[in-house]
This record gives C-alpha cells, sequence and structure tokens, in this order.
C-alpha cells in the first residue's frame, strides 16, 4: 500500500461519514464479505430506503464499490480509492462484525443473491 497524505478536509469529510455506526458498521462487515442491500436490511432490521441512503453515501464518498450480479446490485470495499488505506487503518481497530453475517445464516435469513 503506497503512503498518501491526506489533505484535512477530505479526511473530515471521510471521518464524518464514517461517524454513523451504522456506516462504520456496514464497512466493517465489507471488509470480509460483499453484501446485498437486503441483506444489510436483514442484518441491521432497517427499510431498504434507509440502507441504500447509507450505501449512497459511501458509494458518492467512492468508499464503496457496486456489481451488477443479474438483478442484483452487491457492494464491496472499494480498495482502489485514494482514501482506502485511512479507512483501511481504521478499520483495524475495530471489532470482527462476521458475526451478523452467521446469525443471518443461523436464522435461515441469508438471502442468495446470485
Amino acid at each position: 500500500m503506497q503512503k498518501l497524505t491526506v489533505g484535512i478536509e477530505k479526511a473530515a469529510t471521510i471521518l464524518k461519514l464514517l461517524g454513523d455506526k451504522t456506516r462504520l458498521a456496514m464497512m466493517k462487515m465489507l471488509e470480509t464479505h460483499d453484501y446485498c442491500v437486503c441483506e444489510f436490511v436483514e442484518i441491521f432490521k432497517m427499510s431498504q430506503p434507509a440502507i441504500s441512503q447509507h450505501i449512497r453515501k459511501l458509494k458518492d464518498a467512492g468508499l464503496v464499490q457496486e456489481t451488477r450480479r443479474g438483478q442484483w446490485i452487491i457492494y464491496s470495499l472499494n480498495k482502489d480509492n485514494d482514501y482506502y488505506p485511512l479507512v483501511h487503518s481504521l478499520l483495524q481497530h475495530l471489532p470482527s462484525q462476521d458475526f451478523k453475517l452467521q446469525e443471518l445464516e443461523e436464522q435461515g435469513l441469508r438471502i442468495s443473491c446470485d
């Protein structure tokens, strides 16, 4: 990973964006798995429009990218983003959120978006 100096304004914008606990949890989850909106709806017990707004903000900042698989849109971390090293560094200090996906699977609510 190359060393990049992040401007104060941009760093503040990204940190403000990640200051929301739902978006921060989403980013930590996306570190290990790709997700579709429908899975986040089940995990966070939020409406689809609310989840879509969180995703849109992350996508607008370039932190998240989307890939279409048939009718589904799958979201993943954008590791090519100039600010990924900053985000990656922050995420390393957070506990794994994989248990949320495991709970979804145990409840039979894991949605296969293939």
